[in-house]
């Protein structure tokens, strides 16, 4: 377990953390959590405490959608708010050439240049918020506050 903190996406998220004025504090999980409900379960948490960290393609530029576990996002109604036509899933190929990371594991920073953000506002509620960190077997706690200063994200309704 300890080489999976080694590696370079997840360095890279202890660094931008760092960076952001956040002491990192990744936690290894013993199975994959590729989705909120199996970082949940792993972590003894709600999965609305779970920041999934979703990346869109807006028009050929890469979005980030930082959403509560317990939501899913309208495309639409972010498309609308963002005053673009489309908002569509991105590829496994868009998302690894714009986070240097891959599905399951995308943090929501450490990428190779800053992505646009938006996170969910009902995260807001949550006390205590987990996102991944650049592999699909570690997380990082986080607040709403430290999330948004460490991303820039834009609060949003995004369901």
């Amino acid at each position: 377990m300890d080489e999976i903190s080694q590696k370079p996406t997840v360095l890279a998220v202890e660094a931008a953390l760092r960076a952001a004025g956040v002491t990192p504090r990744v936690r290894v999980l013993p199975e994959t959590a590729p989705t909120a409900a199996a970082a949940a379960e792993q972590l003894g948490c709600s999965v609305a405490a779970i920041a999934n960290s979703l990346i869109f393609d807006a028009e050929g530029a890469p979005l980030l959608v930082l959403t509560s576990g317990a939501h899913r996002v309208d495309t639409g109604k972010v498309a609308a708010q963002l005053g673009i036509a489309e908002l569509s899933r991105a590829s496994a190929e868009f998302v690894r050439a714009h986070t240097g990371q891959a599905i399951g594991g995308v943090a929501p920073l450490g990428h190779p240049a800053p992505i646009r953000t938006l996170i969910d506002e009902t995260l807001a509620d949550q006390p205590e918020i987990w996102a991944a960190a650049g592999h699909p077997h570690t997380v990082f706690p986080t607040t709403f506050a430290e999330l948004v200063t460490a991303t820039g994200a834009e609060p949003v309704a995004v369901n």
